[in-house]
């Protein structure tokens, strides 16, 4: 229309004979492919106004809007709990919220758009959109603890550790306990007070760190692995250089520090302990978590009061997208997968029994001590897949 509204112009303010020369009103409108009854239209508001200026599209009503009061309470939630938390927190904590009168609380996803439109959310183009994210988490809790350290200053600059064990399934953090340095004796007690508070699980995932295993200290059954087996537990290392195993664990490190980095920097370790026990208690019963929507320990209780919704030793985990086996090797050296798929591990494994993590059409095999053996991706096309390609 802005052919048609610049020729209105020149026509009625400055009184340009702009329809002579193609037989006037009719021809111009029918050269130009415009309805007289738009062209007549048009005309009348340029009498009326003297000129032409382009109106807001935006309806007189938008029903379907945010409420400003809506609006002003997830602004404040997000300055009052802080920056790490997303819309997937303000959503939870708008739920929680009695002030706003029975208004009807908007998806994380509008949440975001608030925050976006108000300059309170960093953009990062390049980060890998969550649609494309393959979810790889146990079914039960206790049917997984993850143990990992991570580095933390003290007020003079001393380096020292923060051990955490966190539950694969509903993400609660089981144990967490201060350390000068990442060893054994630590890695024991914060494991043991997963092991007391929380019970025993079926599977303890750790990576290859010398306060986990000795497989490259000198040999031999460490004492991590005695006490994780003695309980019943079974130890499984993750694949050498592979983080992403270890994934939600390495993750929650980032959350943690996060949080820490707005408190007090603690000066000593017995003040770094006190700020890792008030940050589990915070963790576990007012952050909501995006893969549970609701606070970790929420999610554990809420597991909890159906029967045989808790793992442990007693049973084996389960996985809503992948496998979890334990197969015997027979005296050829070979282990069963799913189905008729098998594998070979070596003849001179015959009779141990191996654990098998079959993810779609990859599957992983870990020795008795979870040392993982190698991998491999299944051909459909043929029942013996041929040998594993060894952990790095």
């Amino acid at each position: 229309m802005r052919l048609l509204d610049a020729t209105l112009v020149a026509f009625v303010v400055h009184g340009a004979h702009v329809f002579d020369s193609c037989g006037g009103i009719a021809g111009w409108c029918q050269l130009n492919g415009i309805a007289r009854a738009t062209f007549y239209r048009h005309l009348q508001r340029v009498r009326r106004e003297g000129s032409w200026t382009a109106r807001s599209r935006r309806p007189h009503r938008s029903p379907a809007a945010v409420p400003q009061q809506v609006i002003e309470a997830i602004v404040a939630l997000r300055a009052g709990l802080g920056a790490d938390n997303g819309a997937v927190s303000i959503h939870y904590h708008l739920g929680q919220d009695r002030s706003l009168g029975g208004l009807r609380i908007p998806s994380p996803a509008t949440i975001h758009k608030v925050l976006r439109g108000r300059g309170l959310v960093t953009p990062q183009p390049r980060k890998r959109p969550k649609s494309s994210w393959r979810r790889f988490a146990y079914a039960r809790p206790r049917d997984c603890y993850q143990i990992d350290a991570t580095v933390v200053a003290l007020a003079g600059g001393a380096q020292v550790v923060v051990f955490e064990v966190l539950d694969d399934c509903t993400r609660t953090l089981v144990a967490t306990r201060a350390a000068v340095t990442e060893n054994a004796t630590d890695a024991i007690a914060a494991i043991s007070t997963a092991f007391a508070r929380f019970g025993v699980p079926a599977i303890v995932l750790s990576d290859n760190g010398t306060a986990f295993t000795s497989r490259r200290t000198g040999g031999g059954t460490s004492s991590f692995t005695r006490v994780v087996t003695d309980a019943g537990a079974r130890l499984i290392h993750s694949s050498p250089h592979h983080p992403q195993t270890c994934g939600k664990v390495e993750r929650h490190h980032r959350t943690f520090k996060a949080w820490l980095a707005t408190q007090p920097q603690p000066a000593t370790l017995a003040e770094l302990q006190a700020r890792c026990d008030t940050y589990q208690h915070w963790y576990n019963t007012q952050r909501p978590h995006s893969a549970a929507q609701m606070p970790p320990l929420q999610a554990w209780q809420r597991a909890g009061q159906h029967p045989g919704a808790l793992g442990g030793p007693q049973h084996l985990p389960l996985q809503r997208d992948a496998i979890v086996a334990i197969r015997t090797v027979n005296h050829v050296g070979v282990i069963r997968c799913t189905g008729r798929t098998t594998v070979s591990v070596g003849k001179h494994r015959a009779g141990a029994r191996l654990t098998i993590v079959h993810d779609g059409r990859h599957v992983t095999v870990y020795d008795t001590d979870g040392t993982p053996l190698g991998h491999l991706l299944i051909d459909p096309g043929k029942h013996h897949q041929g040998r594993l390609t060894p952990a790095a």
